[in-house]
């Protein structure tokens, strides 16, 4: 593995402390909305928890300590097609671990791969095997996180695989894998129909393939809870796409001028498409909730991660991919696909499973689930 060093330049998250002083104002100053007339989450994150959450945040939650967490595993940035792109790249202690490299989605973060990153570059420490390993390179979205934010239009889908094809070159990875959730899910699929070479085989969870015409009179009972699930999302719970596909830069605003707003912009989702149980708290800590939304609030990316849905939301191709791929779906998920929905794009389909338990942020919320899929998919690629 040979790294052009004057390309790839060390970074560490380093934020100021004028930065959080002004998050502490902002917080203080909070003028919060009147109370939901439901007694569920059917309006919106509640008040109530809104309210534990901002107390939280404003008194107890610790950055300095959240950051230093974070910037254990090595971070870098590169310049791509005049972007800069920051990445975590962990490689392995195996000698013959494979290059694998994981993708992220809306309104999550790198951040969703912490807790597979060390069971990933070390199974051997896991009580698993060397063969098992991986070099992991992590990068955050243009426009997410400490990527840089697009100033022209043409960072969509398309765009972004053929980024992350020069990435894995660049790390000196002629050939590599790939995985991915939510729009992961899509730039891992179109790394695979692109087809340059270079990936090996592919693997996503939620993947959003269209229902196949010619199994609509033969459903089985997976399929018909699919479609049911596709219809919920459709006419409950998909009005954040609608307005980040069409306005975006509206949205931007009010999520760059208040924490809050930005906080319940995102623990909504977090609370309804994770396998939670009621309450996100009972999968993931609130540090860890927090965690996510700083990867939001502090570089202001509110308004610049919504552009992907402008440039790419509805737009993606539905090419035909070849490569080996796998699957896994977790049942909470906001899109599920039967196995042969699957195939029909997916032509070398060779891992699939549905599993009982996890939703949306699959590495987060089932992290030992999450690593044992993608070892037995990545078995069965050579």
């Amino acid at each position: 593995m040979t790294v052009d060093q004057t390309l790839v330049r060390p970074f560490s998250i380093d934020i100021a402390p004028s930065q959080i002083t002004d998050l502490q104002t902002r917080l203080a100053l909070t003028r919060w909305p009147d109370k939901e007339t439901p007694t569920d989450w059917s309006q919106g994150t509640p008040l109530a928890y809104m309210q534990q959450l901002h107390d939280y945040w404003l008194n107890q939650y610790d950055w300095p300590a959240r950051q230093a967490l974070i910037n254990r595993w090595p971070g870098f940035m590169t310049e791509i097609d005049g972007l800069d792109i920051h990445f975590l790249h962990i490689p392995s202690p195996h000698a013959e671990a494979r290059p694998l490299l994981l993708t992220h989605g809306w309104p999550g973060s790198i951040l969703e791969f912490q807790k597979v990153i060390e069971p990933l570059t070390d199974p051997v420490a896991q009580g698993g095997v060397a063969r098992d390993a991986f070099h992991l390179v992590i990068p955050s979205l243009p426009g997410f996180g400490f990527s840089g934010k697009p100033t022209t239009p043409g960072w969509n889908i398309d765009k972004i695989a053929g980024a992350w094809n020069s990435l894995m070159l660049r790390l000196g990875y002629p050939a590599y894998f790939a995985q991915g959730g939510d729009w992961g899910s899509a730039v891992t699929a179109t790394i695979g129909a692109q087809n340059l070479g270079n990936c090996k085989g592919i693997h996503m969870n939620m993947v959003a393939v269209r229902p196949d015409p010619e199994t609509l009179n033969d459903l089985t009972d997976f399929e018909k809870d699919a479609l049911a699930t596709l219809q919920f999302y459709q006419d409950h719970d998909s009005g954040y796409s609608k307005q980040q596909m069409t306005r975006p830069q509206t949205l931007g605003y009010g999520l760059a001028d208040s924490p809050i707003g930005q906080a319940a912009w995102i623990i909504e989702k977090f609370y309804q498409w994770m396998d939670c149980q009621g309450h996100p708290e009972n999968v993931v800590s609130r540090d860890e909730l927090l965690d996510n939304i700083m990867f939001y609030w502090l570089p202001d990316a509110g308004a610049s991660s919504a552009r992907i849905y402008w440039e790419s939301f509805g737009k993606t191709s539905n090419a035909e991919v070849s490569v080996a791929a796998g699957c896994s779906v977790f049942p909470k998920d906001i899109f599920k696909a039967s196995a042969r929905w699957t195939a029909k794009r997916f032509t070398n389909l060779v891992h699939f499973n549905v599993l009982d338990k996890g939703g949306h942020f699959a590495a987060l919320e089932q992290p030992a689930m999450f690593v044992k899929e993608l070892q037995d998919c990545f078995r069965l690629m050579p």
